[in-house]
């Protein structure tokens, strides 16, 4: 199963996840043209696209849904409330039900999800594998409290795509106004990146072998701040992935 990241961030989110020429995208929030020049750029051909996942309807994750959907020929799978939520731009898109409760079997793959914490409809984690159920990726992002459905929902993934969304620092001295900052670091918001520490810590086991920290913000964060809070996090448990 091969994991690519086409884009994370306030600008736009997108995650393929590949296996025997399937194609699974997660989010689309990129214009259609983007969406394919950096599928391209990693090898996956559009036409292998089998479903579009969208883990909420912000446009930094569903812009690009209807279109992709349109193109690949391949339903879009969210929650009710997120269809709902998108009803005006599914625009005679296939939709199908991404429950929360039990497992989804999609071309080669099988998706489980959960609620979570978020400033949308009805948000969405997602746990992705393909044959064997001990190597699962698992999506996190856009999430103000990691819950206990979520804690459960990651439990035991090899690879991890979870939110490191801001600095608690930055933020508080950053230019957003204060009704702003409280919006993202409240409990509908965003991962701050020591809660992003908080988390992953929690959820280290011997078999996870990858840590993506997704949808940094551009104004209240940096890679390398990231890295070295969630790295020090990691590296203090012994983490060699």
């Amino acid at each position: 199963m091969k994991v690519a990241i086409l884009g994370s961030g306030s600008r736009g989110n997108a995650i393929a996840v590949t296996a025997e020429g399937s194609t699974l995208l997660i989010d689309a929030g990129f214009g259609i043209r983007t969406l394919q020049r950096r599928a391209q750029a990693v090898g996956i051909d559009f036409a292998s696209v089998v479903a579009v996942l969208l883990t909420h309807e912000h446009g930094d994750h569903a812009r690009g849904a209807t279109a992709v959907a349109r193109r690949a020929r391949c339903p879009i799978y969210a929650s009710p409330g997120t269809l709902r939520a998108l009803e005006a731009t599914l625009d005679g898109a296939t939709r199908a039900l991404l429950p929360s409760r039990r497992p989804v079997t999609i071309g080669p793959f099988t998706v489980h999800a959960c609620r979570t914490s978020h400033d949308a409809a009805e948000p969405l984690a997602l746990a992705i594998h393909w044959r064997n159920p001990q190597l699962r990726v698992g999506v996190a992002y856009d999430l103000g409290r990691a819950t206990a459905a979520v804690r459960n929902l990651l439990s035991g993934v090899c690879c991890l795509i979870v939110e490191a969304n801001h600095d608690d620092r930055m933020l508080r001295t950053g230019p957003y106004p204060v009704v702003v900052q409280e919006r993202i670091a409240g409990p509908s918001g965003h991962l701050s990146n020591r809660e992003a520490a908080e988390l992953v810590g929690e959820l280290l086991h011997v078999g996870l072998r990858t840590v993506v920290l997704a949808h940094l913000s551009d104004i209240c964060n940096r890679r390398e701040l990231a890295a070295d809070v969630v790295g020090a996090a990691l590296r203090s448990q012994g983490f060699r992935g």
